[in-house]
């Protein structure tokens, strides 16, 4: 778990994550795959090294996840629901540089929607803030 929290600035406040990241394919590919349980105040987040769309799918997921499309600037782009063992194709089908997962309804709970700011320093040193 990485030390600095993640924090979304919502309309309703900041909230804030203990997330994982998964800067590497090889983590990028395993991702939350075969895990169960999570906390509401845990995430994972995906780190690419280009800005491009990009999809997910669920096939060894057990655990529902909300997905949240990030793009360069640090801003959501979208939140889209993830289903457990699916391999339909999840994509907001814009240009994204992140992605956070957290468990299912725990975007709407915390207030994160489009256009919020996430601030962690792995998106701030792309987004220049």
């Amino acid at each position: 778990v990485d030390p600095v929290p993640l924090v979304a600035e919502t309309s309703g406040g900041n909230r804030s994550f203990r997330i994982e990241i998964a800067d590497d394919p090889i983590e990028r590919q395993r991702g939350l795959m075969f895990r169960d349980e999570m906390d509401d105040t845990r995430g994972m987040l995906f780190v690419f090294e280009e800005t491009s769309e990009v999809g997910f799918w669920m096939k060894n997921t057990p655990l529902p996840l909300d997905l949240i499309f990030i793009g360069e600037d640090g801003r959501v782009r979208a939140v889209l629901p993830g289903e457990s063992f699916s391999e339909a194709v999840i994509s907001p089908g814009v240009p994204v540089r992140f992605v956070l997962e957290v468990k299912a309804g725990i975007a709407e709970k915390a207030g994160v929607e489009e256009g919020d700011r996430i601030r962690h320093p792995a998106v701030d040193r792309i987004a220049g803030n």
